[in-house]
């Protein structure tokens, strides 16, 4: 399985949240993606996030989420937990992708929790309007985990079950310092799992990993998929020739 945060999506053109130039820089995140500065200062919310949407708009996958991608069809990774909201991995063609921070491809309804595509509130602040419900007409916002909530149970649930069960975790694009996401390689290893860690910068793990590779994630994930490919190559064809 595989572990991914915002060093996988910088390669797309998306910035990441704390280096010089990512999202925070010179932001305070509590006054603009907080749930209290959305119910405090809903414009000054809505500002920051058609900021990011914007960004989003022309963002494609990049090699290192077709490589992801290409492993599980391959059965070699059984899913991707990211705490990207991006929506890039599926993008790229994976098919069970958990997301811990949800999703900006969404927005969701802050009265009666309703969900539909984000391109109803992008269209509305695009034209100067408050995103209301189409249900019940009550204010829409990004379909993400704000500063000041909890993370989805269940996803995280299932991201926990997972841990239990893997022999490797590929951990990539991620500072594992925000948890309780950086939880989880723990939980791999408690379990008797190893940890493959692919990032510029040191992590917490770096010292309980099998491997660390100080690599862009889109030079390094390719040809550990054309390996994995080649490899069941091999033994198909050596069950063959038995």
């Amino acid at each position: 399985m595989a572990l991914t945060g915002a060093g996988v999506s910088t390669e797309s053109g998306l910035p990441d949240f704390r280096s010089p130039g990512g999202l925070w820089a010179g932001i305070d995140p509590m006054r603009v993606a907080s749930l209290s500065a959305f119910r405090r200062d809903p414009q000054a919310f809505y500002a920051f996030y058609q900021q990011r949407l914007a960004r989003l708009g022309g963002a494609q996958p990049n090699p290192a989420h077709r490589a992801l991608a290409e492993l599980e069809r391959g059965n070699r990774v059984r899913g991707v937990i990211t705490q990207n909201v991006d929506g890039l991995h599926q993008a790229a063609g994976s098919r069970r992708v958990l997301e811990l921070h949800g999703s900006l491809r969404r927005a969701a309804c802050a009265t009666c929790g309703a969900r539909t595509d984000i391109a109803v509130l992008a269209e509305a602040l695009a034209a100067g309007r408050t995103p209301a419900c189409p249900t019940c007409a009550g204010l829409l916002r990004p379909d993400v985990v704000l500063f000041g909530e909890l993370l989805p149970l269940t996803v995280f649930a299932e991201a926990d079950a997972l841990c239990r069960e893997a022999d490797l975790m590929l951990v990539v694009g991620s500072s594992l310092t925000v948890t309780p996401a950086a939880d989880l390689p723990q939980t791999v290893l408690e379990a008797g799992g190893r940890l493959i860690i692919v990032n510029r910068e040191p992590t917490p793990y770096d010292a309980d990993a099998a491997v660390v590779l100080r690599e862009d994630a889109g030079s390094v994930l390719p040809i550990m998929a054309a390996r994995a490919a080649g490899a069941v190559r091999e033994t198909a064809e050596e069950e063959h020739h038995a």
